[in-house]
């Protein structure tokens, strides 16, 4: 009878899917036809529906009438410049920045702040933002892959520590426990490890419940972190009798992967599946939603415009200037590295996020993250970016043979008559041939690709060779698990203008 009544309930399902799939897609091909006015409809509503706010009051919002004025009268802000609005709206205050109560908020710490950050989620930015592209990632894999049976399979799922903690009126904890927290019954019918799982805190415990209800579904799809995900998978495998996800999961046929770049798992999860899936990446943050891979086999993203997300962008050239330039969707230049600032129905108001991206695209707006605000390495001028090095340790690899997990770089200063350089932690599933060779590979790239390190590299005179350690097994997990981050979207940081994050992995390393 149980069997029975969920086949039917699947049955169901897949109809009413397939019916929504097709009202979306019109949709999302609406705003991609119409982008600019999509966006300004989402300002002035925005602005409309806070204007009575302690913030709208503050800033005059019922007196913007233009793109102009509200660049002019509402400021950028950091974290650190909201806080005090986001702290009212915790204890329990009533129209601070988005009409209403703040019922939830996303405890966000990451690994570049010991100080921990609560993003105000407001009934409509869970709905009609993360609720509502978790539907669309499905319905855009959908359309493209016509025979998919994600609906007959089920959907593993893989959040962070996710219990939720009440505080004052209101509850906070990560993003997933919220999502997972708000999900309609059905979801729980295709959904894999099951939500009382989900909801561990524990990553170790978790890990284990998570292994032993997980191995014995017929998974179809896989979302999470690819760092934390391939723990997972590593896990599955060893637990079981099977030499490949695919000999477990015969019906897997596509990973939802985001949080951290793809590039450096990506031949490790086509090893451990062992056979051709698809690989979609999506864009999300505790802040909101942004982008979603709409087309296979890209490594682009979709900027999501319907989700109740102004995008404003402040070109990386001028990030650090006093009174630096911003400009909305309309005047974004293709190939331009820019700062991200978002206006959203979660109450943020221009609001830099601290990632960057750069466009490939302006019919429609498809984007790149190419890293951090913060996480650069430009000590001697070099500008190094995360895409830089990403693209320069493929190169190793694949020459060298070897396989990364997980890695981190920060300068080394100069000191009286030396030059500097860079250095490096890399933490190897396959160690190159020869470490030397990996060295010159990665070095020689990073020069051929960016101009400004490869001037400092000249004849050892600003930047000498880079210094590049092999960590010890499992050095970025302890580190992690030291600071009580295991699981999620936390990360060691790739890069670091200083070296707060690289000398206590070098002295755990030489433990």
């Amino acid at each position: 009878m149980i069997i029975f009544v969920e086949m039917a309930t699947k049955a169901l399902f897949n109809t009413v899917v397939n019916w929504f799939i097709r009202q979306r897609i019109d949709q999302i091909q609406n705003f991609m036809d119409h982008p600019i006015e999509t966006q300004n409809g989402i300002l002035f509503s925005q602005l409309f529906h806070a204007e009575d706010t302690e913030y709208g009051k503050r800033y005059g919002f019922n007196t913007i009438s233009s793109y102009q004025d509200f660049k002019n009268k509402v400021p950028v802000v950091t974290y650190e410049d909201f806080e005090p609005y986001i702290e009212r709206a915790r204890q329990g205050h009533k129209d601070v920045s988005w009409p209403g109560y703040i019922k939830h908020f996303a405890k966000s710490s990451g690994t570049t702040n010991a100080k921990s950050k609560f993003i105000p989620i407001s009934a409509e930015s869970l709905e009609y933002c993360h609720m509502k592209a978790g539907k669309d990632m499905v319905s855009i894999y959908a359309n493209n892959h016509p025979e998919n049976q994600l609906f007959t399979n089920k959907n593993l799922r893989l959040g962070g520590s996710s219990e939720l903690y009440a505080d004052f009126n209101t509850k906070f904890g990560d993003l997933s426990a919220i999502l997972i927290d708000n999900l309609p019954f059905w979801v729980e019918i295709t959904t894999t490890p099951s939500k009382k799982v989900s909801l561990m805190g524990e990553w170790e415990s978790k890990l284990k419940a998570i292994t032993s209800e997980v191995k014995n579904e017929d998974v179809g799809s896989i979302l999470g972190v690819p760092s934390w995900m391939m723990v997972l998978l590593q896990r599955v495998l060893k637990e079981t009798d099977v030499k490949s996800i695919a000999e477990l999961w015969p019906n897997l046929e596509v990973f939802f992967h985001g949080g951290i770049s793809f590039k450096p798992y990506k031949d490790q999860f086509k090893q451990i599946i062992g056979k051709n899936i698809n690989y979609y990446e999506i864009y999300n943050a505790s802040e909101g939603f942004f982008g979603i891979q709409d087309r296979p086999n890209s490594d682009e993203m979709l900027l999501m415009l319907d989700y109740g997300i102004f995008y404003e962008f402040i070109p990386m050239d001028q990030f650090h200037f006093s009174n630096p330039k911003v400009v909305s969707l309309e005047h974004v230049e293709i190939g331009k590295n820019y700062a991200m600032v978002i206006t959203t129905n979660g109450g943020l108001w221009r609001y830099l996020i601290g990632d960057t991206v750069v466009f490939t695209s302006t019919n429609p707006f498809r984007i790149k993250i190419t890293g951090r605000t913060k996480h650069y390495i430009n000590a001697f001028g070099e500008e190094l970016m995360i895409t830089n090095v990403e693209s320069a340790l493929t190169k190793a690899c694949e020459a060298t043979k070897a396989a990364v997990t997980d890695f981190t770089g920060a300068p080394i200063f100069m000191k009286e008559n030396e030059g500097g350089a860079h250095e490096w932690i890399f933490e190897f599933s396959e160690k190159p041939e020869s470490l030397e060779e990996f060295t010159d590979i990665f070095d020689q790239h990073l020069k051929a690709i960016n101009s400004d390190y490869e001037a400092k590299r000249y004849n050892n005179i600003t930047l000498k060779k880079p210094v590049i350690h092999i960590a010890r097994p499992n050095l970025f997990y302890c580190w992690l698990e030291s600071k009580g981050k295991l699981g999620g979207q936390n990360k060691v940081p790739r890069l670091s203008n200083d070296r707060e994050y690289i000398e206590p992995l070098l002295q755990m390393n030489q433990a």
